[in-house]
C-alpha cells in the first residue's frame, strides 16, 4: 500500500513508482502512463472509445483522399483510364497496409487492439502549455502524451504511408501513367509534412471537430472530382 502523498502542482505532473516501492518527485509521466487522482503515474490500459476509432479512421482517410485527388489532377483525363484506376487502388492498399502496421506496432505489440489513456478534455492534447511554476519560481516540466497513443500513432502512420508509397507507386507510375504519375508522388512528399505539422499543432481541435470537417471535405472533394472528370 502506498501512503498518501502530497499533491503535485499542475494538471499533468505525477510521481513515478520506483523499484524500491517508493515514489519519485513530481514530474512528467513516462510514455504510456498518466497521472491518476492520487498523483501517481499509472499505465494506460483502457480501450479506445468509439470516438477515438472514428477519429483515427478520419485521419487515415484524409491522406487517401489527397492521394486520389493528386492522381486525378495529374492524370489530366476527362474519363477514368485503367491505369488511373490501378493507381487509385495502389493508394488505397498503401493506406490500408500503413494503418494495419500502425496498429500492430502500437502497445500492445503485435495485437489488433490498442491500450489508451483516453481523452478527457482539450488541454490533454496540449500539455506543453500546462507546465506549472510553483511559487512563481522554477517551471516544473510535465509535458507528456496525455492522450497516448493518439498523437504518436498518426506520425507513425504517416511514416508508413510515405514508405509504402515510395516502394509501390514508382513502378506503377512508370507502367500506367509514365509522364504525369510521378507528380502525384512529389505532391504527397510535400503534403505529408504539412499534415504532420497540422496534426502536431491542431490535433486536439481536429479530434473534437472531425465530424464536421468530414462533411466539408466530402462536399469539397466531390465538387473537385466532378470538375475534373466528365464521367
Amino acid at each position: 500500500m502506498l501512503k498518501a502523498v502530497d499533491k503535485c502542482p499542475g494538471l499533468y505532473c505525477g510521481r513515478t513508482l520506483l523499484e524500491n516501492a517508493s515514489l519519485s518527485e513530481c514530474g512528467a509521466c513516462a510514455r504510456g502512463f498518466r497521472v491518476n487522482v492520487n498523483n501517481v503515474c499509472t499505465p494506460c490500459e483502457s480501450d479506445l472509445s468509439e470516438h477515438d476509432w472514428l477519429y483515427l479512421g478520419f485521419m487515415a482517410i484524409l491522406p487517401l483522399i489527397i492521394h486520389w485527388f493528386c492522381i486525378d489532377l495529374n492524370a489530366q483525363q476527362r474519363r477514368f483510364s485503367r491505369g488511373e484506376l490501378i493507381l487509385h487502388a495502389s493508394a488505397c492498399v498503401e493506406v490500408l497496409l500503413s494503418g494495419f502496421l500502425t496498429i500492430l506496432f502500437t502497445d500492445p505489440l503485435w495485437e489488433l487492439r490498442i491500450n489508451s489513456c483516453g481523452v478527457r478534455k482539450l488541454s490533454d492534447w496540449y500539455t506543453l502549455f500546462h507546465n506549472p511554476t510553483p511559487n512563481y519560481d522554477t517551471t516544473l516540466y510535465c509535458t507528456q502524451e496525455a492522450v497516448y497513443p493518439l498523437q504518436t500513432m498518426i506520425f507513425v502512420f504517416y511514416l508508413f504511408c510515405v514508405t509504402f508509397m515510395m516502394i509501390i507507386r514508382p513502378a506503377l507510375n512508370v507502367k500506367f501513367l509514365p509522364f504525369r504519375g510521378k507528380m502525384a508522388v512529389y505532391y504527397a512528399l510535400y503534403i505529408f509534412p504539412i499534415l504532420s505539422l497540422l496534426h502536431a499543432v491542431a490535433g486536439g481541435l481536429i479530434y473534437y471537430s472531425f465530424p464536421y470537417l468530414s462533411i466539408v471535405i466530402s462536399v469539397v472533394s466531390n465538387a473537385l472530382h466532378f470538375s475534373i472528370k466528365l464521367d
